[in-house]
Formats: C-alpha cells, structure tokens, sequence
C-alpha cells in the first residue's frame, strides 16, 4: 500500500529518503520552490491555494514521477510544461536531458531564468506548440494537466519508441480517460496511485503509440 505525502514535513522526508539528493540538489529545489512563488505573484502559475502545501502538491507530486522511471536515460520531454512541474524538479534531480515544451511566452520566459539560476545546462525550453514541435525520439514522455488522454496521445505519438515510457498524470479521472482508449491501446497503461492525493492517479505506460486515436464516445 502506498503511504500518501500528507504534509510538508512528509515532502521533504520522501524527497530526501528517495533521491538522496545532493547539497546543490537540495538547494535547487528550495530556490525554484522560492522562484515559483515570487513568479505566481507576476502571473498565474499555480492555485495561491496551494501555495502553503507546495512541497507535496508541487515538488513532491512531480518529483514521483522521476521515481518511477530512476532507471531511464535519454530525453525526457515534458509537454505543457507550465511552471515546471515535473519537468524543472526532474531536471534538480536528475541529469536526464530534459526538453520542456510550453506555448505560452511569459511560462517560457520563467522555466528559461530558473534553468539559468540554477545552471541546468541540460533543459531545453521550446516555446511552441507541440504541433510545431519538429520530431525526435523521447525516453520518456510526460504531462501534467496538458491535454484529455486521446488528445494527448494524437499530439505526442510521434515521439515515441518501442521503449518509450509514459507518465501521465490524470488525477481523479485516470481510470475514466483510460477506458475511453480502444483496447489495444489500453494495454499498454497501468494505473498507479499517485502518492500525493488519495484520490489521484497515474498512468504509466511502455511503448510506441503510432496512428490516429478514434476514441470511444464519452457518456
């Protein structure tokens, strides 16, 4: 059973009992936690609600995602990167290249400076919708709050290989998305409870996904 991060206490004590991370790791994350809530002030990056929980409902939340692929190397892209989450904790945490896609100007212009601020050498910032995104081969690919599954799917196909890991998560609604797939592409998912919400999941798949997804009708 999965022990869920229930207060900031708990964050850090998984963060540290997980990653082990280094000094410069660690300091990394308390300045783009630092950074995230200096910039939520200039625009809307995430909920003020959940800035008093942001170690759990932030860090922590994307930093588990890296937990289930430690073994993975290659690129990872994070699609509608946003402030960061997971792609900038993934990037504190890891070396993986890491390429972070995210159409909006002034996301971009904030995932740009952390990266500088804190020397990740190894994240690429696109700016761009994933459309004009031009192909490559992704090791890992994930998304938070980018896109319905089918949808998302459609868009980042193309990126992926036989190894390819998924890591999408889908909250409450994970199950619901995921019966919405044709069977053969529902094979290739497995759901896992999110460590940050009891409620929440997470779909983990392996595998290349090829062709146009003609979704089941939603009820």
């Amino acid at each position: 059973m999965v022990t869920i991060i229930d207060d900031e206490a708990a964050a850090r004590d998984w963060l540290r009992a997980t990653f082990d991370p280094t000094p410069a790791a660690w300091a990394g994350l308390e300045r783009f936690a630092a950074m995230l809530v200096a910039e939520n002030a200039r625009q809307n990056l995430i909920a003020a609600s959940t800035i008093p929980t942001l170690w759990v409902r932030h860090i922590a939340d994307s930093a588990q995602l890296l937990a289930f692929d430690r073994d993975g190397d290659g690129l990872w892209l994070d699609l509608g990167s946003g402030p960061g989450l997971p792609g900038l904790v993934v990037a504190i945490l890891s070396e993986r290249p890491l390429m972070l896609v995210e159409s909006r100007k002034r996301r971009c212009e904030f995932l740009r400076a952390v990266a500088e601020d804190l020397d990740l050498h190894h994240v690429e910032v696109v700016e761009a919708r994933l459309e004009a995104v031009e192909t490559r081969s992704a090791a890992t690919i994930s998304a938070r709050a980018f896109a319905p599954l089918d949808k998302l799917i459609d868009l980042s196909a193309r990126f992926s290989t036989e190894s390819t890991r998924w890591l999408l998560p889908k909250g409450r609604n994970a199950v619901k998305e995921l019966a919405l797939l044709p069977r053969p592409w529902q094979s290739l998912f497995h759901v896992e409870q999110s460590r940050t919400d009891a409620e929440s999941r997470i779909l983990v798949g392996a595998g290349r996904l090829g062709g146009r997804i003609v979704p089941k009708k939603r009820g």
